[in-house]
């Protein structure tokens, strides 16, 4: 019975035991073994209890004394070491069983127990008076405490060390804490102080970070500056949806991209800022943030307006100077020619020029041009009758690789080329029957389809033409088509010959004068009476290019102050003189233009190529159409013959 009592006893102590660790979780070593110590004097009735403990491997043991309730307290320390110390470093077995009572007189029993196998931490010893000491079940009970306080003070040791490493690692993320913010006031320090507006954004545009310049300049709090809305506000309105959309796209691209807009300032002005996009990207290219620069080039802008109103202002002197693009004169019939042009150019109406060779008709389709809402955009020209005939629709329209022999690669054409802009087609009435067609398509449906190619281009392209051939009679002819004509004659400009402004004459002379002979580097004064009086009194069947050929070389061959013109260079095609040349000149004219009409009706009233009545006689195309508008020969009914 005795024994059953003891053994409950020793469980009931046992449970004790195991229960300690809710007793000190959270303390340290020293505090746990003590802890221990305490329990096991209580349960036991010991004498005392102690233990010494290695914390560290170099530091000296650490001893710890709990003494039974009958026991003081006052320098045990000493007098446990005084006993204990020979045996401290031996291990269990080589202790004595008993030893001399530190605190009193007589022996007492021991039972010593090493604190853990492969990590030596201590000793502890149990002492009591009581004879019999340890029994089996004090033995059991000792040994499940020592195991208990190798266990609490590895515990106490891994949070001790858990403890220290936050405690560190808390330091350490404070200091780095510290000296980010440091770094992050020293950055903002300097961007506020950088004059120009730096805008920090997130991988999808929002802004997280605006410098005081920003602040300053629009006149916003930190919260509104850095408010979506905030765009809202300073944007320019004709500006917000295309700066949105450039803005939205060059993120999308993920490259450095740039835009320009005005700004509202706090005082309500607009500047105009160029503003600048630099992704940041990770190691694996993944963007962190977008930094935005926002430039000031308000001056810039003004500046470059300023050079375009000055450029404007000096391109009308220019053409004030130069007499309507250096379409010179101020007879009736030019001014009346002038009127139609400046009430035409504003339009994109198709105009028809028609005139004789050489009377300025590209002048004209340039004035046209430079006067119209397409003046910045390409004018293209082309000389339909400089082109062969199976190459016009090439030029024109553009072909496909591999659409014939030779198209080595695909080739735009002039139609293409100025689309936008204005297409002068010169010499028109000497088109081919099928280009006629495509380009009446053209007119129609502002489309063409390349050569060798199916799918249709389209186009925005002003078409001026010219011709100084009678399309009318063309058409009567069956050489031209009627629609085509009708397309091409919405807004027709008949340019007057020379002969019928001979007024024009002086001012053309003058200004023709003064071009050669500022480019030939002399200085010509006046000009010889006889010389006006011989331009005034011939007949000039190339018109104004004929008198710009006769000016030039003059100037180059005059070695004096006055113009002056051999009057050789005018005997054979004087319009007017006295009666002998008169009659002379009648008779020539009458013998050239037999010789002219017996050549076109050999060729059936072809004109130009290698059949041609041109080649024929021996002279350049565009002098046998001068020649027959001159002798007034009707070249259309040599072709029906």
């Amino acid at each position: 019975m005795i024994e059953s009592r003891l053994l409950q006893a020793c469980i009931n102590d046992l449970v004790s035991v195991l229960a300690l660790p809710a007793m000190w979780t959270g303390q340290d070593p020293a505090q746990v073994v003590g802890t221990l110590l305490d329990a096991v004097v209580g349960m036991l009735g010991l004498d005392f209890a102690c233990a010494w403990l290695k914390l560290e491997a170099s530091a000296p043991y650490l001893l710890t004394v709990r003494l039974g309730e009958s026991r003081g307290s006052g320098g045990v320390e000493r007098q446990v070491a005084r006993t204990f110390d020979r045996w401290v470093a031996d291990e269990p077995s080589r202790w004595p069983s008993t030893v001399p009572n530190p605190f009193g007189g007589g022996d007492v029993a021991i039972m010593a127990l090493r604190l853990g196998l492969a990590d030596d931490l201590g000793v502890m010893v149990a002492a009591s008076a009581r004879s019999g000491f340890p029994r089996d079940t004090e033995r059991l009970l000792l040994s499940v405490a020592a195991n208990e306080a190798v266990v609490g003070v590895h515990e106490a040791r891994l949070l001790g060390e858990q403890k220290r490493i936050a405690k560190e690692l808390d330091a350490r993320v404070a200091e780095r804490t510290k000296e980010l913010a440091a770094a992050n006031e020293e950055l903002r320090r300097i961007t506020d102080a950088v004059p120009q507006a730096i805008i920090v954004l997130a991988p999808d545009g929002r802004v997280v970070y605006v410098n005081a310049f920003v602040l300053a300049y629009a006149g916003l709090s930190v919260v509104a500056g850095n408010a979506e809305a905030a765009r809202e506000r300073i944007f320019h309105p004709d500006d917000r949806e295309r700066v949105l959309n450039e803005r939205e796209a060059g993120l999308s691209r993920g490259e450095p991209f740039e835009s320009e807009l005005r700004a509202r300032r706090k005082d309500g002005q607009y500047r105009w800022f160029l503003m600048r996009y630099q992704p940041l990207r990770s190691e694996s290219g993944e963007i962190l943030r977008w930094y935005a620069t926002a430039t000031d080039i308000e001056d810039r802008r003004r500046a470059e307006e300023r050079v375009r109103n000055e450029n404007l202002a000096l391109r009308d002197e220019i053409d004030r100077s130069s007499m309507f693009e250096e379409i010179v004169g101020s007879s009736e019939g030019l001014r009346r020619v002038l009127a139609k042009v400046a009430k035409v150019a504003p339009t994109d109406s198709t105009v028809l020029i028609v005139g004789e060779t050489g009377t300025g008709k590209e002048l004209v389709a340039r004035a046209i041009h430079k006067r119209s809402s397409r003046a910045s955009r390409a004018f293209i020209r082309v000389n339909c009758a400089a082109i062969p005939p199976s190459l016009v629709a090439s030029e024109l329209f553009g072909h496909e690789k591999g659409a014939f022999t030779g198209a080595l690669q695909r080739r735009v054409g002039r139609f293409e080329a100025a689309d936008g802009g204005t297409i002068f087609l010169d010499e028109i009435g000497d088109l081919q029957p099928e280009t006629q067609v495509a380009l009446l398509r053209v007119l129609q449906e502002r489309e063409f389809e390349r050569i060798g190619s199916n799918r249709p281009v389209s186009v925005d392209v002003r078409v001026l033409a010219a011709t100084y051939r009678d399309l009318g009679a063309a058409v009567k002819a069956g050489t031209f088509r009627e629609d085509l004509f009708y397309r091409l004659n919405v807004f027709p400009v008949e340019i007057p010959p020379l002969r019928e402004r001979r007024e024009d004459i002086l001012l053309l002379v003058r200004y023709m004068i003064d071009r050669y002979a500022k480019k030939a580097g002399k200085t010509i004064k006046s000009i010889d009476e006889d010389t006006l009086e011989m331009f005034r009194a011939y007949a000039w069947p190339g018109n104004v290019r004929e008198l710009q050929n006769v000016v030039e070389r003059a100037v180059i061959l005059s070695d004096r102050d006055t113009f002056f013109v051999d009057e050789s260079w005018f005997k054979r095609e004087a319009s007017h003189g006295p009666g002998p040349a008169a009659s002379l000149t009648g008779a020539l004219a009458a013998s050239e233009k037999e010789l002219i009409e017996g050549a076109l009706a050999s060729c059936k009233g072809r004109v130009s190529g290698p059949g041609g009545a041109a080649a024929k006689l021996g002279i350049p195309r565009q002098t046998l159409d001068s020649k027959i508008r001159a002798l007034h020969i009707d070249k259309y009914k040599f072709r029906t013959s």
